[in-house]
């Protein structure tokens, strides 16, 4: 009760500054700006608790340039930062909420709307394990062996960044469409791919396919085979090598993609929108769900459905940074422990000897 009474005056002021700056601006929109910037307090006084102790020395030593030009720096990465991100995330939750609370769980609680939603992560939930599972055997086999044509299977894992989303979805229909090479014997079966959730799965997979590889494939490198080799000659299986060797050196990084990985699967759009077909109820995703609601002028829908894709966003953001901070914490923790003893090791061995 004492610290949420000391938190009202704070909040108080903020809003009361807000809106001294800015008359004109929406109830709304000063709200938000208050959040913002106690939000803006907390990380700036968390980071000089928790920031390290720098000696004077070391940072004469590192920077040359004078304060200004690094106070100018960061004001300007600020700047862009609060005009090309902050304000356009902050706008789509104004406008969705512009008409009062009522509004935007109606918007949300349409049948329409909740399907966008259920197909969305019904898309996320199948595209993500597979991706998963893709991603760890094309960084294994490009990190731990070497084979004719691994540089054109590296290009070709980074063939979905290069190209566009739209190719991509039509390259599925002329291969899965009614007129494309495999139409007439989808027909004959009674398959159906595009316009139907497998193409939307399908068209996910290949967007969202080198976020995982791509961030193994440096770590597995970067950690050799020589513990996998070890490991194998103390009589380790292939399962045992990846479970108590190779996964515990690239976990964080399997982390940091899959979040990567969820995230652009749920926000896809253009490869999405090409298979899809716009079944209005059945495959529309959220993203296509809120162009369709966009075009309709039905603005306050739109921005509902909107924030909470951005809101999933966001959560995703900060899942990402808290995989992060774990990292870092664990490596540093792991740089600054003593080394082990003969004794310790051999013990190691003995253990790992008699698992396997």
């Amino acid at each position: 009760m004492a610290a949420q009474g000391a938190g009202r005056p704070l909040m108080s002021s903020i809003h009361a500054a807000i809106q001294a700056l800015f008359p004109n601006l929406l109830p709304i929109w000063a709200h938000l700006f208050t959040i913002v910037a106690i939000a803006l307090l907390v990380l700036v006084a968390l980071y000089k608790i928790t920031a390290p102790p720098k000696s004077a020395k070391l940072e004469k030593m590192t920077t040359t340039e004078p304060r200004w030009v690094r106070w100018v720096l960061t004001t300007v990465a600020l700047l862009f930062m609060l005009i090309f991100l902050i304000l356009p995330l902050l706008s789509v939750f104004g406008e969705a909420l512009r008409k009062g609370w009522d509004v935007y769980v109606t918007s949300l609680g349409e049948p329409d709307a909740i399907s966008s939603i259920k197909l969305t992560l019904i898309t996320a939930l199948i595209a993500v394990p597979l991706n998963l599972v893709f991603g760890v055997a094309a960084a294994w086999c490009i990190a731990k062996y070497e084979f004719k044509g691994k540089a054109f299977l590296t290009t070709l894992i980074d063939l979905p960044f290069s190209i566009s989303p739209v190719v991509a979805g039509l390259m599925y229909v002329l291969v899965f469409g009614a007129n494309g090479w495999l139409g007439p014997w989808l027909a004959k079966h009674e398959i159906q791919i595009i316009f139907a959730v497998p193409g939307i799965v399908l068209a996910t997979v290949f967007v969202t396919f080198p976020f995982i590889a791509r961030e193994l494939i440096p770590l597995m490198q970067a950690q050799g085979s020589d513990e996998e080799q070890a490991a194998i000659v103390l009589g380790a299986s292939g399962w045992q090598t990846f479970w108590n060797v190779t996964l515990p050196n690239i976990k964080w990084g399997l982390v940091y993609g899959v979040i990567l990985c969820n995230a652009r699967a749920m926000g896809e759009f253009g490869a999405v929108s090409v298979v899809s077909g716009h079944i209005r109820g059945q495959t529309n995703t959220m993203p296509l769900h809120v162009e369709v609601l966009y075009a309709d002028y039905q603005a306050a829908a739109a921005f509902a459905v909107a924030s909470l894709l951005a809101l999933l966003a966001l959560v995703t953001l900060v899942i990402k940074s808290l995989a992060e901070w774990r990292a870092e914490q664990q490596a540093r923790a792991a740089a600054e422990a003593p080394p082990e003893r003969p004794g310790q090791i051999s013990l190691a061995t003995n253990k790992t000897a008699k698992a396997a």
